[in-house]
């Protein structure tokens, strides 16, 4: 049985396929151990990741995964086959900072860097952004640290480069 995270964002076309990620859930944070992702269809057992994942670590937006698909038709997530230089960054804003409980807040402090970034839901406005490989990543990493110290937000490093760690 899978405990999955709601990602029904993207509409559904005919080379898009919902890879499924299973992990163990993080004590004392959302319970589910599993989360579909959205991928283009490469070949009979790759897809590339089309969206950010809001739970699943070490993947990114433009990964090559390779998948299996089980009897019941869904694609199972067995490992990434080529990482696409992007990272995984989300970003919670403290419900009683500066921003309050706004995901349009931290979207509008992102877009200056050309990041979007979905939101989990209205009751928990977690973003999960890409940061492209080619990104100004040390200025993006000044303004996440920044905002963290000032209140504005939490934020967590899902899937990082060595560019991003070196930033």
């Amino acid at each position: 049985m899978i405990s999955a995270a709601p990602s029904e964002r993207l509409p559904t076309a005919p080379d898009l396929i919902k890879v499924w990620f299973q992990f163990v859930p993080r004590q004392g944070w959302l319970p589910y151990d599993a989360e579909g992702l959205w991928a283009m269809r490469l070949s009979g057992d790759t897809a590339r990741v089309v969206n950010a994942p809001f739970l699943q670590d070490g993947v990114a937006e433009g990964d090559v995964v390779r998948f299996v698909t089980d009897d019941e038709g869904l694609h199972r997530a067995c490992e990434r086959v080529e990482a696409s230089g992007n990272c995984t960054i989300r970003v919670l804003p403290v419900p009683d900072g500066p921003l309050g409980r706004s995901a349009q807040a931290v979207h509008e402090r992102l877009a200056p860097f050309g990041l979007g970034g979905e939101s989990f839901s209205s009751e928990l406005p977690l973003i999960a952004v890409t940061v492209p490989a080619d990104a100004d990543l040390g200025q993006i990493k000044a303004l996440l640290t920044r905002g963290r110290a000032d209140g504005w937000w939490h934020f967590e490093e899902s899937c990082i480069t060595d560019a991003w760690r070196s930033a």
